[in-house]
């Protein structure tokens, strides 16, 4: 798959969704206004932000990376690490529950945004199985 190519592929796109939405929430909650620069994190809630933003900025890497790998055990690789960062973003989104956020309607966008992107993604991940582009 050429790079020119990868706004044709569905889970690129929400990924690109998903990543948009964490930021926003991420700055939405985060007492650290200055977080999107990456400054010095201050507080558990700015380092949950800030993770947050980074698996979400490094799924979309990772899909780009799969799309546009001709290495088999690479994209296995990168596949397996999508994976595991929904379930920290999920993750994330009870920890600041916890955390005492009070607009849980942010936070269950964003879980449903991350099913979405799962649903999207179990399908992609499929077509790699058994080897076969």
């Amino acid at each position: 798959m050429e790079k020119n190519s990868l706004n044709s592929l569905g889970v690129y796109r929400k990924s690109l969704a998903l990543r948009d939405l964490s930021e926003a929430v991420a700055s939405y909650f985060s007492y650290n206004k200055d977080l999107l620069s990456l400054r010095k994190i201050g507080s558990f809630r700015d380092d949950v932000m800030q993770s947050l933003m980074t698996d979400a900025v490094q799924i979309t890497k990772e899909v780009e990376h799969v799309a546009l790998s001709n290495s088999y055990a690479s994209r296995m690789r990168s596949l397996s690490f999508i994976n595991v960062m929904t379930k920290n973003i999920l993750a994330y989104c009870n920890g600041l529950e916890r955390d005492g956020v009070k607009e849980k309607e942010y936070l269950n966008l964003l879980r449903r945004e991350i099913k979405i992107f799962r649903v999207s993604f179990k399908k992609w991940r499929k077509s790699f199985q058994n080897g076969n582009d």
